[in-house]
């Protein structure tokens, strides 16, 4: 392999390890738990132990020799998956086409930044909110289409911030973009963006996000949460008044056996989806107290009747009262839905 193509696979990888490590030792265990969907770090721990498996690999100058026949794996697949140990030559019909789909997956999100459009939902009002903590950051949200015609919403969050941060969220735009208009599930979405994220060299960190997708004939919201914030659902008349809509998986690009499963809510006229980055709840005061989840949920319910863009206005006054002297630690994105009658 050139040493070029080995050096890179070899410094992405270990920019990866540190980034895990590094989040394992420094969150919160609470946050971790979110992020993770479960109590135990040993998920993690598993996908680290690949990424040092890798690196003994490249050590050893292995990394990249077909099992099969012991000539060399692409470099192409390698970049995309440095885990790959066939080459071409050795791949079944059926492993050749489904690799052939990834590598044009893949070359399509290299090659397009996708832009947004303005949301038209029947059936819901929507407004929203972004506020980076540096010139560019790693909250995203947006809207689109799914292959059935329904329409779907997306609320992102990458682990760091600045321009790698951005430029990760750019390949999530363009992926959502490619394989909504592809497939009629949430799920499958999510589980295909992991696969893509988790062993490419160009991807070095992790991301936490809610999909949903939303039938205005069935006035049905299906989700998937991949160890994204708890987007909080209130319902004026509703019992309970709020839901939180906890993860229904782990983030992307964390875990070598991922599993992610849909679920399923109906929303009634007037009813509030608020979807948000934890830059709102870890919104801190000059006492160094959060805004917390609670203080979200109190200023939905005051603000609930307004229209989506009023609602997101306030939300960002009652943010901004809470600690008006803050410049902002990290990104801050609020998007929220309304049910219309």
């Amino acid at each position: 392999m050139e040493k070029k193509v080995l050096s890179h696979i070899r410094h992405s990888v270990q920019e990866k390890r540190s980034n895990l490590s590094d989040w394992v030792e420094t969150t919160p265990q609470p946050e971790k738990e979110l992020c993770l969907d479960c109590k135990v770090d040993q998920p993690v721990f598993e996908h680290i132990a690949v990424l040092d498996q890798t690196l003994q690999k490249a050590e050893n100058d292995t990394l990249g020799v077909c099992k099969v026949c012991h000539g060399q794996v692409e470099a192409g697949v390698l970049e995309i998956d440095y885990t790959a140990e066939v080459c071409l030559d050795c791949l079944s019909e059926p492993e050749r086409r489904h690799l052939e789909a990834e590598l044009e997956f893949s070359s399509e999100i290299q090659r397009a930044l996708l832009p947004q459009n303005a949301p038209s939902f029947p059936g819901l009002d929507i407004g929203a909110f972004s506020r980076p903590a540096q010139i560019i950051g790693g909250d995203y949200f947006d809207f689109f289409r799914f292959k059935s015609g329904s329409y779907g919403l997306v609320i992102a969050d990458v682990a760091g911030k600045g321009f790698s941060a951005s430029l990760l969220m750019s390949s999530l735009q363009t992926a959502l973009h490619t394989l909504a208009t592809d497939s009629d599930s949430v799920s499958d979405v999510v589980q295909r963006i992991n696969h893509y994220f988790l062993h490419n060299v160009n991807l070095t960190t992790f991301i936490t996000l809610f999909l949903g997708e939303y039938d205005p004939n069935l006035r049905l919201l299906t989700y998937a949460n991949a160890g994204h914030n708890p987007p909080l659902l209130y319902r004026p008349s509703g019992d309970p008044r709020l839901t939180w809509l906890s993860p229904t998986g782990a983030a992307v690009g964390v875990l070598e056996e991922y599993t992610l499963r849909s679920e399923s809510i109906a929303l009634q006229p007037e009813d509030v989806l608020l979807l948000y980055t934890d830059g709102v709840t870890e919104l801190a005061d000059p006492a160094r107290e959060f805004f917390g989840p609670d203080r979200l949920a109190d200023l939905v319910a005051a603000n609930a009747g307004l229209s989506a863009q009023d609602l997101v206005s306030a939300l960002r006054k009652g943010l901004g009262d809470f600690n008006p002297t803050a410049s902002p630690a990290d990104d801050l994105t609020i998007v929220a839905a309304k049910a219309l009658g």
